[in-house]
């Protein structure tokens, strides 16, 4: 995500102008040689140092370096384990997931083990089956547009490329994906077809999540299917035993020293105080807000655009890439947790793995207080999962919460309906549930402990590296509602993001962040024509891209139509960077430029019957031109409408039926000139 060299091509060597007079030795074209040779050493030098220094940054301490020299297989032999659940996750539920499957093979007298597929030589699963009644699982996540996520790039580069005899090894997978999305669980489909093509023995069909559903209740109906099938498969059966079983043990700190103890850091202890390039997911830059603006003029929303100065950090963007940002739990959230439970959140503690073999040696970086670890590392907005409830009922001092909690966690209907209810639908977060379950009252570390991670948060990059190369500009929408039970939920990452202030230093206006890469790419030739589609905050990627095409056109380049179709609801009201596109259109930069405002009339008007109406023109851009087409927003309305409107001009435009018309929009996809940065 960053690129390190950043050496001058050469120091400015020039002799004292005494002996350059004096001494005809050195002749202009000498100094000029020996300058770019001392240049160039120097250069080559400092470069081969650099890359030499990466691998050696202290890496995270909750998670190992990646050991890539241990097999899985060794170890599982070494702890005698036979099943293996890998995780492609990329905001940590696939990895929640793979971690319930491995304790629950406890209950059928075997023992499980997940990880992550980065950690391992995946060739190995060939001799998976030297493991009695041994199995594969795969918790698979499909990232972006049809994509494995970070951790799962390798093992999917691998399996495209192997041709492993994978015959005798047995697996299962379960895909979570989104089905508002174009490519549906195109990861967990890709491995439970390639496996079984490289001769390994399906013993149970492909699990489908849908996160736009219900995903937690796809996963338990697949799971309470599944381990029957295990069971018949290798003729064991439940122990029964249901117990439920610590993962970690708390250890308190009554005499710590405080320089050992982290503070909010995602990898390195001290890495916010004593910052070191290159910065990624798990050492992530602090950048300082310089600008923090509300962009709309009316209505009850907060949008608003941020600006991250990057000067320094040697981070490299470019238009169309995501920007990362960790925020920070409510402290409002946090010291009510705390005085539910009755706890002094300052207690420093770590929660160290039961299994000495683990590569997670905890489960947040630890030492650590309970304030900070609910603050930053735990997320407590999001509705916890059924587990978590199961866990916590023991903890329920009234027997009929208990087991309202345990029906909520069973897979019987009425169990599923009641969690969907009273958890999903009523937005219920930990919180909520403890103060409506008074006699609930779990020990916080347990809690601690089952609770998943505060993830980050991707933007959009609203900016161009050409235009801004030591800025990173966000726009965003503060996220806030009433649920079900009349109490306000508030977005954890934009609320945190909207008390950022600029201030000459102090941690009220510093964000900690990273570049994630995207295939939201401007054409490769500037003369290529773009057509942007992007109502409310999906206007983000083209103020980047129409920055980069006006830089261009400053560079006397020649550039194509440049054509924006955007949509608000009102034009007075939250038009998003008017001016901007305004000056845009008026120097020619932005040669088109269609605003929809959906509530200015009687009957709504939204960016798709802006196509529908220039159809002809975008057709002709299309068909003749070439053009390079960009759906940033919705995906749940808006990327489908905009994606039939375009069937419908090509259908008509083209002469072709309804499945041409589709096969012609899909080529134009596989080319990579339909392109997606949508969000549900």
């Amino acid at each position: 995500l960053t690129i390190m060299g950043d050496a001058s091509m050469g120091p400015n060597i020039s002799p004292p102008d005494s002996t350059a007079q004096q001494d005809s030795l050195f002749s202009m074209t000498d100094v000029f040689l020996i300058s770019l040779i001392t240049g160039l050493l120097t250069y080559w030098l400092f470069f081969r140092k650099k890359k030499e220094e990466v691998p050696d940054l202290p890496k995270m301490q909750t998670v190992v370096a990646p050991v890539r020299d241990s097999s899985f297989i060794e170890k599982m032999k070494k702890t005698g384990r036979s099943i293996v659940v890998f995780y492609g996750s990329q905001t940590g539920t696939a990895e929640e997931f793979a971690n319930r499957l491995s304790k629950d093979a406890h209950r059928y007298g075997l023992r499980g083990m997940a990880a992550d597929p980065e950690e391992y030589d995946l060739s190995d699963l060939s001799r998976l089956s030297e493991i009695d009644k041994s199995l594969a699982v795969f918790c698979m996540a499909t990232y972006g547009e049809g994509d494995p996520t970070d951790n799962a790039q390798d093992f999917y580069d691998w399996l495209q490329e192997a041709d492993a005899d994978l015959a005798g090894l047995r697996f299962a997978v379960f895909g979570l994906g989104n089905k508002t999305y174009e490519h549906f669980n195109a990861m967990g489909k890709y491995v439970d077809k390639r496996l079984e093509e490289l001769g390994a023995q399906r013993i149970f069909e492909l699990g489908l999540g849908d996160d736009d559903g219900n995903l937690e209740e796809d996963f338990i109906t697949w799971r309470e299917q599944f381990w029957p099938a295990v069971c018949e498969h290798f003729g064991v059966e439940a122990t029964g035993e249901e117990s439920s079983i610590r993962q970690y043990e708390l250890v308190v700190h009554t005499d710590v020293n405080m320089n050992k103890v982290y503070t909010g850091e995602m990898g390195r202890l001290k890495s916010y105080e004593n910052q070191k390039p290159p910065f990624d997911a798990k050492n992530p830059f602090l950048a300082q807000v310089t600008e923090n603006r509300k962009l709309n003029e009316g209505g009850e929303r907060h949008l608003m655009h941020l600006e991250l100065d990057i000067s320094n950090s040697k981070i490299r963007y470019e238009s169309g890439d995501h920007v990362a940002v960790y925020p920070a739990n409510d402290s409002s959230l946090v010291n009510q947790i705390g005085e539910i439970l009755g706890t002094n959140l300052d207690t420093i503690m770590s929660l160290n793995n039961l299994d000495e073999e683990s590569n997670k040696k905890h489960p947040f970086p630890c030492p650590t207080s309970y304030r900070t670890a609910l603050t930053y590392y735990l997320d407590i907005t999001n509705p916890p999962r059924t587990n978590v409830l199961y866990e916590l009922a023991q903890y329920a001092t009234d027997p009929s919460e208990q087991e309202r909690l345990r029906k909520m966690a069973s897979s019987a209907p009425e169990g599923k309906a009641l969690y969907l209810s009273w958890v999903v639908e009523a937005r219920r977060n930990i919180l909520a549930i403890l103060q409506d379950m008074p006699s609930l009252c779990p020990p916080i570390d347990h809690l601690c402990e089952l609770l998943p991670r505060l993830q980050a948060r991707y933007y959009s990059i609203a900016s161009s590296s050409k235009v801004h190369p030591n800025s990173i500009h966000i726009c965003a929408v503060t996220v806030e509602y009433e649920t079900k039970t009349g109490r306000v939920n508030k977005g954890v990452a934009t609320n945190w993001l909207k008390g950022k202030v600029p201030t000459e230093n102090g941690s009220s206006s510093l964000v900690p962040m990273y570049v994630r890469k995207s295939q939201f790419r401007l054409p490769f030739k500037p003369s290529t024509p773009v057509i942007m589609i992007g109502p409310g905050t999906g206007v983000a990627p083209f103020m980047g891209f129409i920055q980069e095409r006006a830089w261009l056109k400053q560079q006397g380049k020649e550039v194509g139509e440049t054509v924006l179709y955007y949509g608000c609801r009102r034009e007075r009201e939250d038009y998003l960077y008017r001016e901007e596109l305004a000056r845009f259109h008026r120097d020619g930069v932005l040669t088109q430029l269609h605003v929809a405002f959906s509530r200015d009339q009687a009957e709504k008007v939204y960016v798709q019957h802006l196509l529908k109406k220039n159809k002809e023109n975008i057709w002709k851009l299309v068909h003749e031109g070439n053009a390079h087409i960009y759906v940033c927003g919705d995906a749940r309305n808006m990327a489908r409408d905009v994606l039939n409107a375009f069937y419908e001009i090509v259908a008509e435009f083209g002469n072709m039926s309804q499945p041409q018309a589709t096969d012609y929009v899909k080529k134009l996809m596989t080319k990579g000139r339909y392109s997606l940065d949508v969000w549900s």
